[in-house]
């Protein structure tokens, strides 16, 4: 029973020492030296000494947006790229009709300015 797994333990053990070896060795060998601004809360974009109810730029949340729907749209394009010879002319038509939504979507966001940053 244990022989099934054994692959499965491997797995997750080279996983436990990839993700924690790093941590641990920069803990160990680079300097620590604290100070306020390298201990204080950060939020991208935004300068972290300001008043909290300051207006913000809507464009980072934006550009957020947009790198997820495409990064979405790469993680659904390599299995359907490795399963393209068995699932025939109707997944490749599925997969075209969604990349055109996708491509109509783009040229909307496009046109409409939201990729200009100035």
């Amino acid at each position: 029973m244990l022989q099934n797994y054994l692959p499965i333990l491997i797995f997750i053990g080279v996983g436990v020492v990839v993700g924690v070896l790093p941590m641990a060795l920069g803990r160990l060998l680079a300097p620590y030296r604290p100070d306020s601004a390298k201990l204080s809360p950060y939020e991208c974009g935004f300068e972290a000494f300001e008043d909290s109810r300051m207006k913000f730029d809507v464009r980072y949340y934006l550009v957020a947006i947009l790198f997820i729907v495409f990064d979405l749209e790469i993680a659904f394009l390599f299995p359907w790229a490795v399963a393209l010879k068995q699932i025939g002319r109707a997944g490749f038509l599925a997969m075209v009709l969604f990349l055109g939504i996708l491509v109509v979507g783009f040229v909307y966001e496009w046109m409409k300015g939201a990729l200009e940053w100035e």
